[in-house]
């Protein structure tokens, strides 16, 4: 069987993505039934290795084309054409700024090209990305202008639940100003094309309210679920969904957790958010949806106050890569 390639990019050099890379492949990432490609730096990868005193091997290549075997012994790896700076760990830069800016790029481009099957993104740091003059909100507004896509959705993954964002990488008041019945739709329909694929059968979807009970008949709010929201759920309950809502958010994420639904639909980010991140941050994969590629990413950040002691835990990206490997299966 061929094995599938995923691009892992390394993420801001000053945070833990090189360190977790460094600790995925000392924990089985060459086990995963796919050939993992770092998009980065190898002097990076050598300088977590002395961190977390793991004995490594890299070998650069210049494409994914190079690789078609899993070599249990060395780490492949794809540089940047930038010059590797003394890593100040836990400091933002305009440096790791421009180097995950440009491992995103290269990783997509791969991506395009079917020379990937998936990529899959470690962590960034929006203030040094904004430094480096990259002013999108993160990753997923970073992809969907790389890939020329007019709009995506942030879904996270997880063994429990599966939730999908309506709006994310915005203030609340923002957030609640863009929800419209539209994009409550555009949503729903793009994340049930997506789990049906994976589960093999009509997903049960709940929707969440923005507001507390779901308005309770107006007592909170300003009516915001009859005009932003029910509007799309009556559209899709027309077309055969098994779709309901809106719903409580607290109850709802209750029922889904005891296997009540198969798809959250949230209105904004720490709505899905806080959730997921209760039942355990290392299990949660954040996935962006309505790309012309596949793409997976750990579901924390650049972890700044610990970058450079060797602590950080790589599980979250050994999750994420498979999150991945069964995309490629389920969906291409």
């Amino acid at each position: 069987m061929k094995l599938p390639k995923i691009a892992i990019t390394m993420g801001d050099p000053s945070g833990i993505g090189p360190e977790i890379i460094i600790g995925a492949y000392n924990n089985g990432l060459n086990n995963l039934n796919c050939i993992p490609i770092v998009i980065g730096q190898k002097d990076y990868l050598y300088s977590s290795s002395i961190i977390k005193k793991y004995k490594i091997n890299v070998k650069t290549i210049k494409s994914p084309d190079e690789v078609n075997a899993i070599d249990n012994n060395v780490i492949y790896c794809i540089d940047i054409n930038m010059p590797s700076e003394d890593i100040k760990y836990g400091v933002n830069s305009i440096h790791g700024g421009e180097f995950s800016y440009q491992c995103v790029k290269k990783a997509v481009d791969f991506a395009l090209k079917k020379q990937v099957g998936a990529i899959c993104t470690g962590p960034i740091s929006k203030i040094s990305l904004h430094k480096a003059g990259y002013t999108y909100p993160g990753h997923t507004e970073m992809l969907a202008d790389l890939t020329n896509s007019k709009e995506v959705s942030l879904m996270l993954m997880t063994p429990i639940l599966n939730v999908a964002h309506v709006t994310a990488h915005m203030g609340l008041i923002d957030a609640i100003e863009n929800i419209d019945d539209g994009l409550v739709f555009r949503t729903i329909q793009r994340s049930k094309k997506l789990i049906q694929k994976i589960i093999k059968k009509e997903p049960a979807i709940g929707v969440c309210a923005i507001n507390p009970h779901a308005g309770e008949n107006k007592a909170f709010g300003r009516g915001e679920e009859e005009i932003k929201i029910t509007p799309a759920i009556k559209k899709c309950l027309e077309l055969g969904w098994n779709v309901k809502g809106p719903l409580a958010a607290d109850a709802l994420f209750y029922s889904a957790s005891k296997g009540g639904f198969d798809l959250i639909i949230a209105m904004y980010h720490d709505q899905g958010h806080g959730p997921v991140k209760v039942l355990g941050i290392e299990h949660g994969v954040n996935v962006t949806i309505g790309l012309p590629i596949i793409r997976t990413s750990v579901d924390h950040g650049t972890a700044f106050d610990i970058a450079g002691k060797g602590i950080a835990d790589e599980t979250n990206l050994l999750n994420a890569i498979k999150k991945a490997v069964l995309l490629i299966d389920k969906v291409t």
